[in-house]
């Protein structure tokens, strides 16, 4: 057996990581928006990426590279310089120039499309970076665009022989995120003594239930990233533990994405049962936390649960009026071809949807399927913030 123990130090828990947020004027008011993370030994890297195909020169860049390692990754907020042509290469290859005592340095970016990178106050603001800082929560802070607030955890495994390794993270989204590779930036460091090949499709397997299976406003974004670097520093390894651990790092992070939605008040479980197949039941899953005209009736508080029927029957999977089920948490408003709505029922459920966090349940009565989306509620706010994004 073996023992997961929550710590702090986000990305730089793991042993022989540091990181750092510095302000090189992206941002008004001298926020910080340039953050590195650097490591003692070059990693193993795994990594996943957006499916828009528009996607940005830093994803571009990395795939040029081929297979490597890398012990230095730099990220900047403001700018995604996406769609920005072979420019936007160049730009990323005379910033990364100007790097010193690193090796195949990575660089990541986020912010509006369709802009050059200012590579003047990049390259300055590298000038700042002191590679033995562990400054982990600035380095979160900085890679926040429109966030409230910023996303980091680390945990510990304790394994049965006495060894032990670490996993930590940050990551930023709150808008353009969609169940494809949900938009964001999250960096996963971790000590641990694993293989490219194992890492690569641990990542692949936890990000379909994570990262994937979130959803904001159902835009995907042309800089979706997930970098997960291994120094192999603590020597220890054991991959059921790096699975579990890897999910409750991953699942964290997602649910604190959609909780931090551009306006949104609730998070919402969507949790899909008796579908034909797992893949049925996603798709399912994923039209429903996608859906504008559920996203609204989330925000008005609205039990209005003959949208979620018209969703499921709009999602083009197996699926009958007569063997449908739709619940509020606890209270089942449909049940096989029988209502339950009255009065006293749409108050029960009303008070439920009144909550920031409630389950509503699909019960196909078809198969075996079952997946679990996450979402949240779509308002006013939204528009305020995507209306004034580039200014």
């Amino acid at each position: 057996m073996y023992k997961i123990i929550q710590t702090t130090g986000g990305v730089c828990a793991s042993q022989g990581f540091y990181a750092d947020g510095i302000s090189a004027g992206l941002k008004k008011d001298n926020a910080l928006d340039m953050a590195f993370i650097y490591s003692e030994n070059e990693c193993e890297i795994a990594s996943v990426f957006t499916t828009n195909k528009m996607y940005a020169a830093p994803i571009k860049h990395f795939r040029a590279k081929g297979d490597f390692k890398t012990n230095f990754v730099l990220i900047n907020s403001k700018n995604a310089n996406a769609m920005t042509g072979q420019a936007g290469l160049e730009d990323i290859d005379e910033i990364l120039s100007n790097c010193s005592n690193v090796t195949n340095p990575i660089m990541s970016s986020t912010g509006v499309i369709g802009v050059r990178l200012p590579k003047e106050k990049l390259i300055d603001g590298m000038k700042k970076f002191d590679f033995s800082k562990r400054e982990a929560s600035k380095a979160s802070k900085a890679i926040m665009t429109t966030d409230s607030f910023s996303k980091e955890i680390a945990l510990n495994i304790k394994l049965d022989d006495g060894s032990s390794f670490s996993i930590g993270a940050m990551a930023k989204g709150a808008g353009m995120i969609n169940p494809a590779m949900a938009t964001m930036l999250c960096f996963i460091t971790t000590d641990a003594n694993v293989s490219k090949q194992e890492m690569q499709e641990i990542l692949d397997e936890v990000t379909k239930t994570t990262f994937n299976a979130i959803s904001v406003d159902g835009d995907t974004s042309t800089n979706d990233t997930v970098l997960l670097l291994s120094n192999s520093k603590s020597g220890a390894y054991e991959r059921e533990s790096f699975k579990e651990a890897l999910f409750k790092v991953m699942h964290f992070l997602a649910l604190e994405m959609v909780r931090d939605g551009e306006g949104a008040t609730k998070l919402v479980t969507y949790k899909i049962s008796g579908a034909k197949d797992d893949r049925e039941a996603e798709i399912v899953a994923k039209t429903l936390s996608d859906s504008l005209l559920v996203k609204t009736a989330l925000y008005g508080e609205d039990p209005n649960w003959g949208r979620i029927a018209s969703t499921v029957g709009a999602s083009g999977v197996e699926a009958y009026e007569e063997k449908l089920k739709i619940s509020f948490d606890n209270y089942c408003v449909y049940d096989r071809g029988v209502l339950n709505f009255d009065e006293e029922m749409e108050k029960k459920c009303a008070i439920v949807m009144g909550h920031k966090k409630f389950t509503i349940s699909c019960d196909l009565g078809v198969g075996e399927g079952s997946f679990k989306s996450y979402g949240c509620d779509l308002g006013h706010e939204y528009v305020n913030i995507n209306a004034d994004y580039r200014t």
